[in-house]
């Protein structure tokens, strides 16, 4: 990474941070224990850049740390895990909900192998990680809220292949740190995940479910019924970014919504998008803004966090399947793909950075579904050649 005239690395006014010049990236190079370390920082601003560079440090010291104070001794699950539970938090790319996931994972695996804090790591063998892992499948279970209540269910295999996932990593630990040769969680097999099966409102239903709500008669009826036609109709998630919407957000000239996510957070994927506008969403957002015309630009959009309850209540007076506020992501996906939207373009209107990988899973089977009704329209409607030898024949030859 030596820097000349003709090199693509690019010094920068601090130590240890090179910027590469063809896609403007940060990279680190930094020497730590006699080990020269290179690594993309993953942004092209130097301001995140500063902190990041600042965190692969203490981690790669901690590493170093810990292959001293335990290679050729004993390492307990407990010390292994207390790195793990460290290196997560110090982690500036994770979200606080990421690290709680990941916390909550911590939590099964000790819940599901008594006394796993006081095991010798390597006394761990390949059999009694796959022991451990019959019995999460078996008994592993998590609490999930519904609602007001928190209700008990079985760990499901997306959760279990995080839950192992964790293992692995704490197990990593302990190899990088020279307190074992292997890691015997390695061959554990993944569950299978099955796609969830989408059921979702038609548009009849869906316009009768958001009556209902209205006219429910409860205090923020009204608020509700706009968070439920807003969610539908912009794909935005009901958490980090429908709440942190407000009306400085919309340009009104161009038809397009900014969708910032969270202060502190920004979106899941730690970027704001600018989000066409559907004509039932300028509809809507028109109507609301000249219902509250005394709101400062300032002022979120929406009134409330939530309304599953309304929803639940509406759903069962239909007798429709209950869905949650997610699913209204999925029924916006769904409006896409039957309009003809291709599938990386939906990618991109609910913020996937995958290039549609994920859409692709999802919706792939509507995507194949509405080609085939479409195709089904296809005619040439070619009259018959005038000078067509006719094959029927009317006697004997």
């Amino acid at each position: 990474m030596n820097e000349t005239k003709s090199s693509p690395w690019k010094k920068s006014s601090v130590a240890n941070i090179l910027r590469y010049q063809p896609s403007g990236v940060y990279f680190a190079r930094v020497r730590i224990g006699g080990k020269l370390i290179r690594r993309t920082l993953d942004t092209s601003i130097l301001e995140v850049a500063k902190p990041r560079l600042a965190e692969l440090i203490k981690d790669e010291r901690g590493k170093l740390d810990s292959k001293g104070r335990y290679a050729g001794g004993r390492m307990m699950f407990k010390d292994a895990a207390g790195i793990y539970v460290e290196l997560t938090n110090a982690n500036p790319d994770l979200k606080p909900r990421t690290k709680e996931y990941r916390e909550g994972c911590l939590k099964a695996i000790r819940k599901t192998w008594p006394g796993i804090d006081e095991i010798d790591l390597r006394k761990i063998s390949k059999k009694d990680c796959e022991d451990w892992a019959k019995n999460l499948r078996a008994n592993g279970t998590r609490f999930r809220q519904k609602g007001a209540k928190k209700e008990h269910e079985k760990i499901s295999p997306t959760r279990f292949n995080n839950t192992v996932a964790t293992l692995r990593h704490i197990l990593d630990l302990a190899v990088e740190s020279g307190a074992r040769y292997a890691n015997p969680a390695g061959k554990i097999k993944r569950a299978k995940v099955r796609q969830t099966q989408l059921q979702l409102p038609s548009r009849a239903q869906f316009a009768e479910l958001v009556r209902i709500i209205e006219t429910s008669g409860a205090a923020q009826a009204h608020d509700c019924a706009d968070l439920v036609r807003f969610l539908a109709f912009s794909g935005c998630r009901v958490g980090d970014e429908a709440q942190n919407v407000h009306w400085h957000d919309i340009d009104w000239e161009k038809g397009e919504m900014t969708v910032r996510g969270d202060p502190l957070t920004a979106t899941k994927n730690w970027e704001c998008r600018r989000l066409p506008m559907i004509p039932e969403l300028v509809e809507l957002l028109s109507r609301m803004r000249r219902e509250r015309p005394g709101e400062t630009n300032d002022t979120p959009i929406l009134r409330v966090k939530e309304c599953q309850r309304s929803i639940d209540r509406a759903c069962r007076l239909l007798g429709i399947p209950r869905f949650t506020h997610h699913d209204l992501r999925h029924l916006f996906a769904t409006a896409a793909i039957e309009a003809g939207v291709d599938i990386p373009t939906v990618s991109r209107l609910l913020g996937h950075k995958d290039g549609g990988a994920l859409a692709m899973r999802v919706y792939g089977h509507l995507r194949d579904e509405h080609a085939k009704a479409q195709v089904q329209k296809i005619r040439f409607d070619l009259a018959p050649p005038a000078n067509v030898l006719s094959f029927e024949t009317t006697g004997t030859s």
